[in-house]
């Protein structure tokens, strides 16, 4: 398989309508980091992504006499958009199935290129499923965005221009969804250099690739992250997971704040503003070089695609900051008195760098802070924290706490006064019209609702975090109901920053 795939990837048609992208050096990069670092910019590509070069090499094999059928595909963006430019340029009817939660940016894309747009399901699986109905329906041709020989293998070009360009690389990061690029790229180098490095990158919640080779089977994960939106796949290709389990070397698990300062670290680089997905190349990278200190070699990261709504700037740039080890985020617990205030703002930041400050009295004896300091990494906030233990401050390190960084640094009040019987839970829901509406319609009729808070990011799901009202001996009950219900929830009501700050 991987020789006729490696055949394949010399004699694919790409570059009708790809380009052979820029391989970038990043000297601030470099010098930081003691290796020679190249970005591969395939965010120039006339999609802003690598999709078009598997979707172009798939249609253009596609016979004359049979285009007229036309061709279909299931896409939340970048695939549906590769889709698209190619039937225009072919000459080929096209479909495109998206989930009706799709950002406007990207069905507006996909339908400028000629596409006929039609929406159906909540997310990527249900449009998947939607898209085989109606394939047989009209009887046209499925292009796969990742389980396809020839997808892979337009893909694969990718590698192809890497070692034309680098040809002394040591190190190539892939980021990683259903696999085509990573398959082809590993077929394509690993031929010519089996000494190259490749190391696949996925996000800690969508990590399906690095599940299925270690249990050496297609795992398909119960739920996926919602953030890195361009590989939030739940199941693997067969021929991906192949190739992986052969050609490539390791996988890295990266977080959604690692992910955010990668985009800064880019931006800072390119002055280009890549998506999550975009970022994940570099975000692994980093990842490998903090654990393993390599220094004098040839790496190269992959900037996949810069599709980002604007909308969602706002979220990646208050999680860069945590995600580059220059935050931490605080719940300190004050004893109430004449001055107690003035003298913790005096005496333990002074000179310090704040980012956030939120003081609230829960009407008793005691008042909470939750604070946000920068901080020069792990060390200066190791010294922090000892210094405020010392001085008999009670302090709970919220750094790494989903609740805190999602809901509770945009929240304003604090704890119900009285003793209420609160359960917490966070949900998801998918962002399309009425949403809000629909989900509150079936989350809950018969427990009152004590806390509320709902943040939108532009992305194609949105986050709620809610309390009820719940008595014990109803907590069973109250549990089987949200099993019922088809959102995705968390129990959050033992989450620190919840006890201290709610």
């Amino acid at each position: 398989m991987e020789q006729s795939l490696f055949n394949e990837i010399l004699k694919a048609r790409v570059y009708d309508v790809a380009r052979h992208t820029a391989l970038d050096f990043a000297p601030q990069l470099s010098t930081l980091w003691g290796n020679s670092i190249y970005i591969k910019r395939e965010d120039l590509q006339p999609i802003f992504s690598f999709k078009i070069r598997g979707a172009y090499n798939r249609m253009a094999a596609i016979p004359k006499d049979a285009r007229e059928r036309g061709v279909i595909c299931a896409s939340a963006g970048n695939h549906g958009q590769g889709v698209a430019l190619a039937a225009r340029r072919l000459g080929i009817p096209a479909w495109v199935v998206m989930p009706t939660t799709t950002p406007d940016i990207k069905i507006k894309s996909v339908a400028r290129l000629g596409a006929e747009i039609v929406l159906a399901g909540d997310h990527y699986s249900q449009a998947y499923d939607y898209c085989l109905k109606l394939m047989e329906r009209l009887g046209a041709h499925m292009i796969h965005p990742f389980d396809d020989p020839l997808v892979i293998a337009g893909q694969g070009t990718v590698g192809k221009e890497i070692l034309e360009d680098c040809p002394e690389v040591d190190y190539v990061f892939v980021p990683v969804g259903g696999g085509g690029l990573l398959a082809g790229l590993a077929v394509y180098i690993k031929t010519l250099n089996p000494a190259v490095k490749i190391y696949g990158v996925e996000p800690c919640d969508s990590d399906a690739m690095t599940r299925s080779v270690d249990q050496n089977q297609q795992v398909v994960l119960d739920q996926v992250g919602v953030f890195a939106d361009g590989v939030a796949v739940r199941q693997v290709g067969q021929h991906t997971l192949a190739i992986a389990q052969t050609l490539v070397d390791g996988f890295i698990r990266v977080s959604t704040d690692e992910i955010c300062s990668a985009i800064e670290d880019i931006y800072s680089e390119t002055r280009t503003i890549v998506e999550p997905a975009g970022a994940l190349s570099w975000a692994g990278a980093r990842s490998f070089l903090k654990q393993n200190p390599v220094k004098d070699h040839h790496i190269v990261t992959i900037n996949s695609g810069a599709n980002m709504n604007f909308q969602r700037l706002q979220f990646v740039a208050e999680r860069a900051m945590t995600g580059a080890g220059r935050e931490c985020l605080l719940a300190i617990r004050l004893v109430e008195r004449p001055g107690a205030l003035k003298e913790f703002c005096t005496q333990i930041l002074a000179g310090k760098a704040i980012t956030e400050f939120n003081y609230r009295t829960n009407g008793t004896a005691e008042a909470y802070i939750f604070l946000g300091l920068a901080v020069q990494g792990l060390a200066d906030q190791e010294r922090l924290l000892a210094r405020l233990r010392e001085q008999a401050y009670r302090v709970e390190d919220l750094t790494e706490n989903e609740l805190a960084k999602e809901h509770v640094r945009h929240m304003v009040g604090g704890r119900a006064p009285q003793a209420l019987e609160e359960e917490l839970y966070s949900f998801v829901f998918p962002e399309r019209p009425r949403a809000l509406a629909d989900f509150l319609a079936v989350i809950s009729d018969r427990w009152n609702i004590s806390l509320f808070h709902y943040r939108s990011h532009g992305a194609d799901y949105g986050r709620v975090l809610i309390a009820f009202e719940v008595r014990r001996d109803e907590r069973a009950e109250f549990e089987s109901h949200l099993q019922r219900i088809s959102y995705p929830f968390k129990r959050e009501t033992d989450n620190p920053a919840y006890r201290l700050l709610l």
